[in-house]
């Protein structure tokens, strides 16, 4: 396993700025100045352990369920960090793209802090995603569907309602936000007396990676991606030195959906990440029937995917205590049903 000491830091530029006597964002004490920060505003999310569960995966298996979380995903963490700014700053409004669960996050944020807020999803986003983000009050605008088409609809309305961007990748709010359900989970683990070899994160874009990446610092423990095979963008990203856009195929993980990985994520997680899974869909749809049966636990194929990781982690023996985030729960239940409908032989 590898070894890291020190805090990771990068500039990049004025969104690096921090409050007033608060470490850098972006550092292992970042990290848990922001943990202190969204104390109370967000749910203490528990730690779940399933005998059933491990005695299939032949280790144990923490599960950090986000999937009850506020807005349903751990994107509500960084979302409360990054509109918290914008709100003392004076914000006229705040504009994000996303699949689903950033939007959610941002939408509810939004409008604790009484800001407007317009969000961007794909034209197949999962329509209960886009309805939790409406009964917010929130303006929802679909476009495409892939990342760029998205992209270029935030760059517009920034320019023509000079909206505020708070982007799911490349705001430090953002990442540091999300490393806050890492490092709750590293004192959970802690407090019930155990010690993690590993920790398994669903990749998308790569801010729960990277926020992982950072609050294990200086910690004996292994971070390792796991991602859709429909949609490789750590692995090509990995493998190119620097982000690439890959071809994404259809893929039930639709909180997975980004053809590319953020260049901060990246920047913060290529030299730390032990490695990335590619999970296949049968994979996927078999890790979220074997939490729903056996952890009790309704979770969204997204989330679904780090379970298969930690599984396929735990069968190739190279850990016996593996903390995962179980990013979220915003499922369709006519996709739920259809997937408990087709088991395998």
């Amino acid at each position: 396993m590898s070894q890291r000491s020190g805090d990771v830091f990068m500039s990049v530029g004025a969104n690096a700025v921090t409050f007033a006597g608060q470490p850098p964002l972006l550092s292992h004490d970042g990290v848990h100045d922001a943990r202190r920060r969204i104390a109370g505003r967000v749910v203490h999310t528990p730690v779940v352990r399933s005998e059933e569960l491990e005695g299939l995966a032949g280790a144990r298996l923490w599960l950090k369920a986000e999937n009850l979380q506020r807005g349903g995903s751990f994107k509500m963490r960084g979302a409360l960090l990054a509109v918290e700014r914008l709100a003392g700053a004076k914000s006229p409004g705040v504009v994000a793209q996303s699949t689903g669960n950033h939007a959610i996050a941002v939408a509810l944020a939004a409008a604790q802090y009484g800001l407007a807020a317009v969000l961007v999803l794909p034209t197949d986003a999962a329509p209960a995603k886009v309805t939790r983000i409406r009964d917010t009050g929130a303006e929802v605008i679909q476009v495409g569907t892939t990342l760029a088409e998205r992209i270029a609809v935030v760059e517009e309305l920034k320019h023509t309602r000079g909206l505020d961007e708070i982007d799911p990748y490349q705001n430090p709010d953002v990442v540091a936000g999300q490393a806050t359900a890492t490092a709750d989970l590293l004192h959970q683990v802690d407090a019930a007396d155990g010690r993690l070899d590993a920790v398994v994160l669903p990749v998308g874009g790569g801010s729960a990676l990277a926020g992982a990446c950072l609050a294990t610092t200086g910690q004996d423990i292994d971070v390792y991606g796991a991602e859709p095979s429909a949609v490789p963008a750590l692995t090509a990203a990995l493998q190119a030195g620097g982000p690439v856009t890959v071809d994404a195929r259809p893929t039930i993980a639709d909180g997975l959906r980004p053809d590319r990985i953020g260049q901060l994520p990246y920047d913060l997680a290529h030299d730390t990440v032990a490695g990335v899974f590619t999970i296949e869909e049968s994979a996927i749809a078999q890790a979220l029937r074997l939490v729903l049966v056996h952890a009790r636990l309704l979770i969204e194929p997204a989330a679904a995917t780090a379970v298969a990781g930690a599984l396929r982690l735990a069968a190739d023996g190279q850990a016996r205590d593996i903390g995962v985030l179980v990013s979220g729960g915003n499922v369709d239940t006519s996709l739920v049903a259809s997937l408990l409908d087709h088991r395998p032989a």
